[in-house]
């Protein structure tokens, strides 16, 4: 099986050397000279321009469209699928490990997130602006019906596979993909951003994160394995605790 594993970077950094990884500059459109190592993907069909607002969702959507692959997954330059959490690029999941997985999986993810006093719908209010919300569960209940009942569902729960980390066989990442590129761009059809943040443009990324477990709880019949996760720097818990609970008790500005 021929599986690339896209790591997404915006900036020069340390890679795996296992060839399993093919490091992706994001918005390479935008930024033609800073790097000239990674691949960038602004190639052949995609949407490298729309980096600022789509985030990793366009090495994604390039890898997806220009890749002979039977799996692709994406991690990120700091953030990577292990079975240890050795903050080390050679304990990250190897070619063997994901191979051995995809033998009786079809998709691989990270482990769950949990917020426990927060579900999915009130951690995104609490965090960005509203409306890319609402509009989304409109072009659900609207245009995806088939969907409008495992999207509240999933709002409702306090735990989602986030970061947009994955590793999926073709099959799966086909069906996955063309739904969720097609949510976000009608999404994108009906709102305008211009006046937010440049933090808040980002917003189709956002979104994203919550359609994964929409998409997974209508197609129950593909195999799912969790794998944990590291991050190679250091996290410093209590800023991001207080940023979560004033998240919580001022919602979003």
């Amino acid at each position: 099986m021929k599986t690339k594993v896209l790591v997404a970077a915006h900036k020069n950094y340390a890679m795996p050397k296992d060839p399993l990884y093919l490091p992706v500059f994001v918005g390479k459109e935008i930024h033609p000279d800073v790097n000239h190592i990674f691949q960038g993907d602004n190639t052949g069909d995609n949407i490298s321009a729309k980096n600022p607002y789509y985030n990793e969702l366009t090495a994604i959507y390039w890898g997806w469209k220009n890749l002979d692959v039977d799996a692709m997954g994406l991690v990120h330059y700091r953030r990577y699928l292990s079975l240890n959490h050795q903050k080390s690029l050679d304990e990250v999941l190897s070619s063997e490990q994901v191979a051995d997985l995809l033998k009786d999986h079809d998709i691989i993810l990270p482990p769950k997130r949990r917020y426990y006093i927060e579900t999915n719908e009130s951690h995104y209010l609490h965090a960005h602006e509203h409306e890319p919300f609402e509009v989304m569960r409109q072009v659900i209940h609207q245009n995806y019906p088939e969907y409008a009942a495992a999207f509240e569902k999933v709002m409702k729960r306090t735990w989602a596979h986030m970061f947009n980390m994955f590793i999926m066989k073709r099959k799966p990442l086909d069906e996955y993909c063309t739904w969720m590129f097609d949510v976000l761009g009608e999404v994108e059809s009906r709102i305008d951003i211009s006046n937010y943040s440049t933090y808040e443009q980002r917003v189709y990324g956002f979104l994203s994160e919550l359609l994964l477990d929409v998409w997974l709880e209508v197609h129950p019949e593909y195999s799912t394995v969790e794998v944990k996760y590291v991050f190679m720097e250091h996290i410093n818990w209590f800023k991001k605790g207080g940023k979560f609970v004033l998240r919580k008790i001022t919602g979003h500005a």
